[in-house]
């Protein structure tokens, strides 16, 4: 290999095993609770990660509490609770006077305005916390076309946008997409507009639906980030075992950590000032943690 093939695969090859500095202290919020043999901390440790907010799933809140216990100053959790449920609403509140500062992420069959998470939305504004979603068009949480009446609707609601037609919907072509579109961004895109016109809505960038939204035109993600700095919040949503890659099986982007390369991209496209606000400040603020 010839010396600058050399450099430049040195470049391009992923962070394992180096010790990871962003300049700025991050915040994750979005990381599942782990199964047995596998501890969130290592995650948080792996990739250079300062606290994380823990996203129970279906039996796994119980572990959430234990992990915060352990880890009192690295974790916070939500509560989830399956909304098809007549006794959803009961376990939510519960949830939340229990210590949970928010709801999701909330990945269930139903529409996005339909009666079940209607009943959530209003729980949400009467503790005033936040409900993340998973937006995926025929799959989970429907009908993201009609998020803008919802967000009029709720205003006193603090929604934070996930997933794969959340992040396609960044450019205008894309409203039926539940996938991880490539190509240039074309201006307009739902998800783009209700950043900037309702001030009840922020962005996740977790999973590879946030890594692609960030990867796909980089000409339109500088200005995207900088345009709504003060609503995108850095999360990882993923599945590796200790913040490198190992373990992560997401065919669509095998044995790779989502935290470091969607960090390393926030790096790339976004000024000091910004990188700041989305990695850690957003957060905190939003979810008004005392760290």
């Amino acid at each position: 290999m010839y010396r600058r093939e050399f450099l430049a695969a040195i470049a391009a090859a992923p962070l394992a095993g180096a010790d990871v500095s962003w300049g700025a202290p991050v915040l994750d919020i979005h990381l599942h609770p782990r199964r047995e043999g596998a501890r969130e901390i290592d995650h948080l440790e792996g990739c250079g990660v300062k606290m994380a907010v823990l996203l129970p799933g279906a039996g796994s809140e119980e572990r959430a509490k234990t992990v915060m216990k352990e880890y009192p100053k690295r974790f916070v959790r939500f509560t989830n609770f399956d909304v098809r449920k007549p006794e959803a609403a009961e376990h939510l509140r519960g949830g939340l006077r229990g210590g949970a500062i928010g709801m999701g992420e909330l990945k269930y069959p139903v529409q996005v305005d339909g009666p079940e998470m209607r009943r959530v939305y209003e729980i949400a504004a009467e503790f005033n916390v936040p409900v993340l979603l998973h937006f995926e068009e025929g799959g989970f949480n429907s009908g993201i076309g009609r998020l803008p009446d919802l967000l009029k609707t709720y205003p006193k609601t603090t929604f934070v946008g996930h997933a794969n037609s959340w992040w396609a919907n960044i450019s205008a072509d894309s409203l039926k997409e539940a996938g991880y579109p490539a190509g240039r961004v074309k201006p307009g895109g739902l998800t783009d507009r209700v950043l900037a016109d309702y001030p009840n809505i922020y962005g996740d960038l977790s999973a590879n639906s946030g890594r692609n939204g960030l990867a796909r035109d980089p000409d339109f993600t500088a200005g995207f980030l900088e345009r709504h700095a003060n609503k995108l919040m850095f999360g990882s949503d993923c599945a590796c075992s200790d913040g490198r890659g190992t373990g992560q099986s997401n065919r669509a982007f095998p044995g790779k950590c989502f935290a470091r390369e969607t960090l390393t991209l926030l790096k790339r496209h976004a000024s000091p000032e910004t990188f700041q606000k989305i990695a850690w400040g957003n957060a905190v603020k939003l979810y008004r943690l005392h760290v």
